[in-house]
């Protein structure tokens, strides 16, 4: 048996491993996957129908595909440590757990193996989020900014090239600000990655159990980020569709920790609210409570989205949410997977790695 000084430095390699290749696997992702993110926070946007489509007609604004790319650099540097931080976290979680997990006279371990990695990835989670808040908030603050439309040249540059800097000014007062919304990115993540990791390691098993029984199974570095893209993107899409709603809820309040509406902005939606009837000083009171954040702020945009867009309004966004969360986990876990690998094979001396 290992000393206990060598069992430290293995833990630490591998630390050092799990966080580098999952930091790798973020940054990878972030680049490829982010238009599809910023076309979803416009879409769940409360402003949706106001920006980005064409009045009456109800058809999509070519404002909806401008500015891809607003707001990536926030996210690329939060991405990194947070992403790094889960991977580090979930790995030692599921380990710890793992080796403290008692077996049954029946061979069995007594807590399901779905259930301990269900708590890995929900610690990886409650720590990552940590430092994810203050990015995410900037970030789709960022997706949403639009210049002035007065002025010259305004009318061919809808969006402005600068979009972080100017969410990130909306917060000088009140820095603070940038780290509401941890609750409800947290309540989605949470049952998100609850669903997905359970699925995928199971997922991921059964396909790695299949080729070793069909003598397919190769052992490769392709062959371990395949299944892993796979088991994880088909995870991934599922556990997404499902929590939706609870990410249009985290969007409108991560949207609304910035500064307030202009004032024109705010006329023109209280003019919208009596045409259609509704009082303006109670819809204005709902939303200063939504807008306080909390549990009650969560329930109270949510029950607002569904009276006024109906459970469609919960689910906007949701097939592009399962498309991209399918690619992106499916690259992610992929790319994380086979450089966790790669990275510990370097680190042992080129041996061979128990593939389960």
């Amino acid at each position: 048996h290992p000393s206990g000084s060598q069992c430290v430095a293995r833990l630490n390699v591998l630390t050092d491993v799990f966080s580098k290749a999952g930091a790798f696997a973020a940054f990878t992702v972030d680049f490829l996957i982010y238009p599809l993110d910023t076309i979803k926070t416009r879409l769940q946007s409360p402003d949706y129908k106001r920006l980005y489509t064409h009045g009456t007609a109800n058809t999509v604004s070519k404002s909806l595909f401008r500015g891809l790319y607003q707001g990536i650099g926030s996210v690329v540097l939060a991405t990194l440590p947070s992403s790094g931080a889960f991977f580090t976290t979930y790995e030692g979680t599921k380990a710890l757990l793992h080796n403290a997990n008692p077996q049954l006279p029946s061979g069995q371990a007594l807590v399901p193996m779905p259930v301990v990695h269900a708590a890995a990835s929900s610690t990886g989670e409650l720590v990552s989020c940590l430092i994810l808040t203050p990015a995410e908030v900037l970030k789709q603050n960022a997706q949403v900014v639009r210049k002035p439309a007065s002025g010259p040249g305004s009318s061919s540059k809808a969006f402005d090239s600068h979009a972080t800097r100017v969410a990130f000014a909306k917060f000088k007062n009140n820095p603070f600000q940038l780290w509401r919304g941890y609750t409800t990115l947290v309540a989605r993540n949470l049952p998100f990655t609850a669903m997905q990791f359970p699925m995928f390691e199971h997922l991921r098993m059964m396909i790695h159990r299949y080729r070793k029984k069909q003598g397919t199974a190769t052992g490769s570095l392709w062959e371990i980020g395949a299944v892993t893209a796979l088991s994880a993107g088909t995870a991934g899409s599922i556990a997404a569709v499902i929590t939706t709603p609870i990410d249009v809820v985290k969007t409108r309040i991560m949207l609304s920790a910035a500064s307030k509406r202009e004032d024109g902005a705010r006329e023109q939606a209280i003019k919208q609210i009596r045409a259609e009837g509704r009082d303006a000083k109670a819809e204005i009171e709902k939303a200063q409570q939504a807008a306080r954040g909390g549990r009650a702020g969560a329930f109270a945009v949510g029950r607002e989205v569904l009276r006024t867009d109906g459970l469609k309004g919960l689910f906007r966004g949701g097939a592009l949410r399962g498309l991209w969360t399918a690619m992106g986990s499916g690259l992610y876990l992929g790319v994380y997977e086979s450089g966790r690998k790669y990275l510990e094979n370097r680190r042992v001396g080129n041996k061979e790695v128990t593939i389960l």
